[in-house]
């Protein structure tokens, strides 16, 4: 699964509760769930970072959690964004590239441009993954190789 197909079906499944709807419309529905909080302690638990990743990650501007006072209170949105930066990462993208390509939920739909940046997003990463792949399978059957000259080495000297 790719960043895009994943922050599609996170967005698609978490819909305007998690305010990433576009449109004016988006911004008028609001439910009792949408009014519920998280401290960062919470999120931060919640996702396994430390509250200074979530800091760094609102520092650039993927997270823009509320104030009061000095206490930040983070909303359905915050917890969607945080979730789909931490997805993306375990994909290999950078925060620039996923920053992009999460702002685009916030854009209308249907600009070629955005499309066209995020399809060459999807296959670049998809090579670079494909890469990787090919990499890891050569290094496991070296290691099979190895193994399998020890064990021989091993009968060879009449030992199990």
């Amino acid at each position: 699964m790719n960043l895009v197909t994943a922050l599609s079906d996170s967005v698609t499944a978490a819909g305007s509760a998690d305010g990433l709807a576009s449109g004016p419309a988006a911004n008028d529905s609001t439910t009792a769930s949408d009014a519920r909080t998280w401290t960062i302690a919470q999120v931060a638990d919640e996702f396994g970072v430390t509250h200074r990743a979530v800091r760094h990650y609102e520092e650039l501007g993927l997270i823009s959690p509320e104030r009061r006072g000095t206490v930040r209170v983070y909303r359905r949105r915050d917890r969607t964004r945080l979730n789909l930066i931490l997805r993306g990462k375990r994909l290999g993208f950078v925060l620039e590239e996923i920053r992009t390509i999460i702002n685009l939920y916030d854009e209308p739909r249907g600009q070629a441009s955005q499309l066209r940046y995020v399809l060459n997003q999807i296959n670049d990463r998809r090579a670079d993954l494909e890469r990787r792949r090919r990499d890891i399978e050569e290094a496991l059957k070296e290691l099979d190789d190895f193994e399998q000259r020890c064990h021989d080495d091993l009968l060879a000297l009449g030992h199990d």
